[in-house]
């Protein structure tokens, strides 16, 4: 008997707003998680937020235009639940929850502001356990615009998880403090102290752009040192040579590169020697959570 469950994310970033909707196709308790639609909206919320520390009314009218879109789409696929997460962008507002009330009231949709901890958390549940086998060790990082995700995972079981305001779109506005690098560096390195030979799994679109243009294979993992000298190439090109060379979208272009610094100094403290890049980010971990009822 085979039984099949449509389920939605929407995934509200500081550089992005994502909709996501999987078929959950259940047989004898194994569910098999199908893609069936992916959206992105380069809706850049933390430009604003992280600068006036308000959502601006003119975000928030685009906003109220994305979750209507977003609301007929996951009606006409026959979704039967969802759920609407905000993170960095939407937390660190002052007129978050404001904003949030408003567009539910306008939408119906009802959008749910987590912290760095829940937002950690969902993200394990994105299957990335199954990358145990590669290593005892490994650490699990997800670079957004507002905040950097980072999971230890030691046999199997999460040893420990933290939630840093460094991100993108924060680099846009302003590089992030010496102490929020300090606190970042010598956290990782703890961990690196007592767990030896980890390896990193990454998550985010500006890792998976870098995986694409790797032209490696799915489950082929990327080195320190390719991660780090396309940090540097990508650096010394213009922005406009990284769209029109690279092929990069222009809401890509300017933060891949502060990315693409996170992971390294990320993956240098925890002296972490491959990344692997499994495409998966928040909203595959909050469609799992949902199936399960975990959330």
């Amino acid at each position: 008997m085979i039984e099949v469950k449509t389920l939605a994310a929407i995934d509200i970033g500081s550089n992005a707003i994502r909709l996501l909707i999987n078929n959950v196709v259940t047989r004898v308790g194994d569910p098999k998680f199908n893609k069936v639609l992916w959206l992105r909206l380069p809706i850049r919320l933390g430009t604003a937020a992280f600068g006036v520390q308000r959502i601006s009314p003119p975000d928030v009218r685009r906003m109220i235009k994305a979750m209507r879109a977003f609301r007929f789409i996951m009606e006409e696929h026959g979704v039967a639940d969802y759920r609407a997460f905000a993170t960095s962008a939407m937390r660190t507002a002052a007129n978050g929850e404001s904003v949030a009330a408003v567009l539910r009231r306008k939408t119906g949709v009802d959008i749910e502001i987590i912290d760095g901890k829940k937002e950690a958390t969902i993200l394990l549940k994105t299957g990335l356990k199954a990358y145990s086998h590669f290593a005892a060790s490994y650490f699990f990082i997800d670079v957004g615009g507002g905040s950097t995700e980072l999971s230890l995972l030691s046999d199997g079981r999460l040893v420990a998880s933290h939630s840093f305001d460094i991100g993108t779109v924060r680099f846009l506005n302003g590089e992030p403090t010496g102490e929020l690098w300090r606190e970042m560096r010598l956290g990782l390195q703890e961990w690196a102290e007592d767990y030896k030979g980890i390896t990193a799994v990454g998550s985010g679109g500006n890792i998976n752009e870098i995986f694409k243009l790797s032209g490696r294979k799915i489950g082929q993992p990327l080195s320190y040192h390719y991660v780090c000298e396309q940090y540097k190439r990508l650096k010394n090109m213009t922005y406009q040579q990284r769209v029109a060379d690279l092929g990069l979208n222009p809401d890509r272009a300017d933060v891949i590169v502060p990315a693409l610094r996170i992971y390294c100094n990320a993956m240098r403290w925890l002296d972490a020697k491959r990344i692997y890049v499994p495409k998966v980010g928040l909203a595959n971990g909050m469609i799992r959570s949902l199936y399960f009822n975990e959330i």
